[in-house]
């Protein structure tokens, strides 16, 4: 392992003292680099300094850029998923976050059944009902997760959100724990970049930081 880059030590750093901060071990706290769309000279070095959790939007910018590269790594997608290309992330990630609608649980259901494997999954809740965002809205995610449970035979292992920008996070954070709880899920994908620490506070085991660690992208 080499020195850590600044900003990868900061986060890493910030992490630990809102973990403590809120009575919690900071080995409690996932942090999922966000490396989509970044290039790999910025990946490497968060790499080389012990980081293993990636998280990207898009299978085949994923597949491009993990290929080989992947072995003792967690690969979570946090996009949307298309059912067209679940077979594909099925065969490819660890972790999928977007879990969002029926047609998608029966695809993963099918594939991971074909493939003798199945990524840890979260269901994607669109606390802030916006038309724009993908995500089961919270008055029918606790239908829905019965759904993938029983009507599909999904494990599903948590839940994940991405609060409106112009909105406090942490009523958001609030509500996916309340969410989580009632359905006996332990693990919350919540925070980014501007929130991490607010959704530690609010229970998050996994926070997905990009710009933070890498530095804004190149658009």
């Amino acid at each position: 392992m080499t020195t850590p880059p600044p900003a990868y030590a900061d986060v890493v750093a910030r992490i630990a003292r809102a973990a403590q901060a809120a009575g919690r071990a900071p080995a409690d706290v996932t942090l999922v680099a966000v490396s989509k769309q970044q290039p790999w000279e910025a990946i490497a070095p968060v790499l080389a300094a012990g980081q293993t959790t990636f998280g990207e939007n898009r299978v085949q910018e994923a597949m491009a850029r993990w290929s080989g590269k992947a072995d003792g790594l967690t690969l979570h997608l946090i996009g949307p998923l298309q059912t067209n290309k679940a077979k594909e992330a099925v065969g490819f990630f660890d972790v999928i976050e977007s879990l969002d609608r029926e047609k998608l649980a029966r695809v993963l259901a099918d594939e991971a059944q074909k493939q003798g494997k199945s990524p840890r999954l979260y269901v994607q809740v669109n606390t802030g009902e916006e038309d724009q965002k993908a995500g089961v809205i919270p008055a029918e995610t606790d239908a829905f997760i019965a759904a993938c449970r029983g009507t599909y035979g999904l494990s599903v292992e948590g839940l994940m959100c991405i609060p409106p920008a112009d909105e406090p996070a942490g009523p958001h954070f609030a509500l996916l724990a309340r969410i989580a709880a009632r359905n006996g899920l332990a693990k919350l994908s919540m925070g980014m970049s501007g929130d991490f620490e607010t959704a530690i506070r609010f229970g998050a085991t996994s926070v997905r930081v990009g710009s933070a660690v890498f530095g804004a992208r190149d658009h």
